[in-house]
């Protein structure tokens, strides 16, 4: 997802396209990796010194109920961001380095479909990560950045 498309959407749903937003919509659509909110901060502090890192995590909140950023649960309470690739999927979290890896092959439309319907309980969405070391980190190849 671009950040033009992140933009056009965001404007779609409502909500106002500020400077602040539109500077770190660029910065996560630029990045390949996921980002904490103190990570987008550093990268955006030198160039838009008037955004404050409350504006940073007000933003990113608004990107994810929005379903335009993933965030990620890279463990001991830090949360990271990523741009949605598109389509249902989860995570793989690497505890050695933070890789995060997609996947998308999961049978838990069913699971949620079967619990919807056995409790009565409405699902909005659900989240399902898997944390463990990647091969890299595994054979000590590997070290976080």
């Amino acid at each position: 997802m671009t950040g033009k498309v992140i933009a056009a959407e965001l404007k779609r749903r409502g909500f106002k396209l500020t400077p602040q937003r539109r500077a770190i919509i660029e910065v996560i659509s630029h990045s390949q990796e996921h980002l904490t909110p103190a990570d987008i901060y550093a990268k955006l502090k030198s160039k838009h010194s008037g955004i404050g890192l409350v504006t940073v995590y007000r933003a990113l909140d608004v990107l994810e109920r929005s379903g335009m950023l993933c965030e990620v649960h890279i463990g001991d309470g830090c949360r990271s961001y990523l741009k949605r690739p598109g389509g249902h999927h989860h995570h793989l979290v690497c505890k050695g380095c933070g890789k995060v890896v997609d996947f998308s092959d999961c049978e838990l439309d069913d699971l949620e479909q079967r619990v919807t319907k056995e409790t009565g309980f409405r699902i909005d969405r659900h989240l399902l990560e898997f944390l463990g070391r990647c091969p890299q980190c595994q054979a000590g190849r590997r070290e976080k950045s």
